[in-house]
């Protein structure tokens, strides 16, 4: 739990509608994916305008870590130039609570000659890895962890991997099918994945892996339900845009609806494989008049903010913003399909009827998800538990709760190093903010 004197920051409340225009950063998941793949190929790659926050420079330090270059373009530029080498320990590489790294680099680490010690956050140790780290072993990756099927443990990696076939249950993480079938267009026999057991959460986050695999010439065969193969191959150089993050999205956008207010992103794509996409069908049903062009994707307020029986087990991420929204919507709210979001930054279950409790929501925890009966809210510190979407939630909801104070609000550099910039910025578009307004 988080101390009475962490980071705090007394969020803004809006002065009026907001109307703003708020270009964000690149997506976390794309970064880190091209990174691994960039440190994989046979020449260099360059990532424009990646996000540079801490899951994303853990990643560029882990592959540091183990031989690569990951360096900054010349001419000052924001992209970042990916020079593979040769993969070896020992190494150290510290996960911070970055799922894309402890799940991500294992897989890459057993490609490398030598010891690869992984380490992390305090919380870091709790989140799921046994599945990934048994699916290694069964693909020939030899792994001590102390029988703890997580964090600390060490890859002792061969300099090569045999792969093949390997079945386990990805219904915690789809993480654990993104990081085997990066790293498996390298193994001898490539990889196929096959899962076993309750249904995958994030989909579109595998699409997305299966996606940057093809961009990067490789090989996959997802025609199969549950069943994903690469097959051995080479790795092409990348030159890549990173598309904005658009689960970061998420708090901007509801933003224009508790304000009665409007948001613009600017460069939301036609097409993406991102789960944040989801977040126009969603406020669509809450009420809202979400309108996509070229230039990107405009949310206004309606009349009111419904409330919603909505599964977001595709788009999990999203939870802790559309939970704020609900919490102010015009009746009771049903979130569904996120039961794997307690092994998350948090249990963000737990954290966000906690916290909805603390600032006057009745709430109830069900086996899946959340179900919101909005009540009067009232100022209260709303804690965080290391989370950077609970920052983004509270922030929601200090635009209409006079002296609401979120703690720990450093913890969203995870992915969103600028969001109090950001934040203050979007507001004073729309005008100036009171109670609050910034550390």
């Amino acid at each position: 739990m988080p101390s009475a004197d962490a980071d705090a920051w007394a969020a803004p409340v809006a002065a009026g509608p907001v109307d703003a225009v708020v270009t964000l950063p690149g997506s976390k998941s794309l970064t880190n994916r091209y990174l691994v793949l960039a440190a994989l190929a046979e020449e260099p790659s360059r990532l424009r305008a990646p996000l540079r926050s801490r899951d994303t420079t853990l990643m560029a330090a882990a592959l540091r870590a183990l031989g690569c270059r990951v360096e900054d373009a010349p001419a000052q530029s924001a992209d970042w130039i990916v020079t593979p080498g040769p993969l070896s320990g020992p190494a150290s590489i510290d996960c911070g609570l970055a799922g894309n790294v402890m799940r991500f680099v294992p897989p890459l680490a057993g490609l490398a000659r030598g010891p690869v010690a992984f380490t992390g956050d305090a919380h870091a140790a709790s989140r799921p890895m046994a599945p990934v780290l048994g699916a290694l072993r069964a693909l020939g990756v030899a792994i001590d962890d102390g029988g703890r099927g997580g964090l600390p443990f060490t890859v002792a990696g061969s300099g090569q991997v045999r792969g093949g076939e390997v079945t386990l249950d990805a219904s915690a993480s789809s993480q654990f099918v993104s990081g085997l079938l990066l790293s498996g267009a390298r193994y001898d026999d490539g990889v196929t994945v096959h899962h076993d057991g309750k249904s995958v959460p994030s989909l579109p986050h595998i699409e997305m892996t299966v996606e940057t695999l093809r961009d990067a010439g490789a090989v996959v065969d997802d025609s199969e339900p549950h069943t994903w193969r690469v097959e051995p191959s080479e790795i092409n150089a990348l030159d890549v845009v990173v598309e904005p993050d658009l689960s970061n999205a998420a708090q901007f956008l509801a933003a224009a609806l508790v304000t009665g207010g409007r948001v613009r992103i600017p460069g939301w794509p036609q097409y993406t494989t991102q789960g944040g996409d989801a977040l126009r069908d969603i406020l669509d049903q809450m009420g809202a008049e979400v309108h996509l062009d070229r230039d990107g994707l405009t949310v206004a307020a309606g009349e009111a903010i419904h409330g919603i029986d909505v599964d977001l087990h595709d788009s999990s991420e999203l939870t802790p913003v559309i939970a704020a929204l609900c919490a102010v919507a015009d009746g009771r709210s049903i979130i569904r399909g996120v039961a794997h979001i307690r092994g998350h930054e948090t249990d963000r279950i737990a954290a966000l009827a906690s916290e909805l409790e603390r600032v006057g929501c009745e709430v109830a925890q069900t086996a899946d998800g959340l179900r919101i009966t909005p009540r009067p809210l009232r100022a209260a510190r709303w804690q965080t538990y290391a989370d950077h979407r609970m920052v983004m939630a509270g922030a929601v909801l200090g635009l209409v709760t006079p002296g609401l104070v979120v703690e720990d609000v450093g913890t969203v550099a995870k992915t969103l190093p600028t969001f109090v910039t950001l934040w203050d910025d979007m507001l004073r578009q729309g005008g100036t903010p009171r109670a609050g307004g910034g550390r």
